[in-house]
């Protein structure tokens, strides 16, 4: 209970989380040097992929891990700042961190409409509410002309970073994409750990003593939809320039799908757990490809060993078993 008693009084707990616990530096420092180094030994594409799926997968966890709020239609948000990056750097030719920055605000500004709708309710309606206006996204991505329709956007460019620096080269715009997953993990595990972060667990453990303490429970449910709309956005506008392409794939439900698998696998409420399961997730994908469709079964078949064996995620057992946070 020592959320809601963090929550009472409105501030953080005293200890770590005043700041970074050195085990979590040391992860993350760890994180950032393999990453630094990989694309020299391994392909640039496929690690970019799987980054963007991490951050994607983080800004999930931010809303059912730590918000408690099931989500089915976060492709909404992941595809829809896929579609306006790639059309900002095409059409209107915008540098690569304002074509990004264009398809974030889109995916806040439609996190802001649909979660001040959404909220209204609770439990599965919460969840098929978020998976009806996702859905309402897909038939708008098919039907609108600029979006290319089932070809999508291709060969869009990746341009000059501040116009100045050329990262076209997939090497290059490597060291962009790290940038920005690490810069969107740092600002996810800021939240998770200031007192916003404690009141949104509060809220998730025990929403009606939230509610007796004064806390506006719908505000801070619509702040990290938003938050989480976000940076699922940032993740799928960043996406969009790694492979230059964005297509109807990215607003479909399997999408929203995939992300729940990641989330769950790697380990729900956890820091790290999202980026080991969209690693394990992207890794299967890329490397099982030739199985074509059976590719899904053998996702299917990972998710369900996953969670027998580990039903608080693969992180979330190691944290207990190592009796620390990850």
């Amino acid at each position: 209970m020592a959320d809601l008693a963090t929550a009472d009084i409105g501030m953080p707990e005293q200890g770590p989380t005043l700041g970074m616990p050195r085990h979590h530096m040391a992860i993350f420092a760890g994180l950032f040097a393999f990453m630094l180094v990989a694309p020299f030994f391994l392909y640039p594409v496929f690690l970019m992929k799987v980054m963007c799926f991490a951050l994607f997968a983080c800004a999930f966890n931010l809303l059912l891990g730590y918000g408690g709020l099931l989500s089915f239609g976060h492709a909404a948000f992941f595809g829809s700042a896929s579609y306006v990056s790639a059309h900002a750097a095409k059409v209107w030719g915008l540098t690569p961190e304002l074509a990004v920055l264009s398809g974030t605000v889109v995916a806040a500004l439609l996190g802001l409409v649909i979660g001040a709708l959404a909220i209204r309710r609770q439990g599965i309606y919460f969840a098929m509410v978020t998976l009806a206006f996702a859905q309402m996204i897909f038939f708008f991505s098919v039907q609108a002309p600029f979006t290319g329709g089932e070809d999508g956007i291709q060969a869009v460019p990746r341009g000059r970073l501040l116009g100045i620096l050329d990262i076209s080269a997939d090497r290059t715009f490597y060291f962009f994409v790290l940038a920005v997953t690490f810069a969107g993990l740092l600002v996810i595990y800021r939240i998770i750990h200031s007192p916003f972060g404690h009141i949104l667990k509060a809220i998730r453990e025990n929403e009606p003593r939230s509610v007796s303490l004064g806390y506006r429970v719908n505000r801070y449910k619509l702040a990290v939809f938003v938050m989480s709309a976000t940076l699922a956005g940032l993740a799928g506008a960043t996406k969009a320039l790694v492979f230059q392409l964005a297509s109807l794939t990215d607003v479909y439900w399997t999408m929203s799908g995939e992300v729940v698998l990641m989330a769950l696998l790697g380990g729900m409420g956890t820091v790290f757990g999202p980026i080991a399961g969209a690693a394990i997730v992207v890794t299967l994908q890329n490397y099982f490809a030739t199985f074509g469709a059976w590719v899904t079964v053998i996702e299917g078949v990972v998710f369900v060993v996953g969670v027998l064996l580990f039903r608080e995620g693969i992180v979330g057992v190691l944290s207990r078993w190592l009796r620390k946070p990850l």
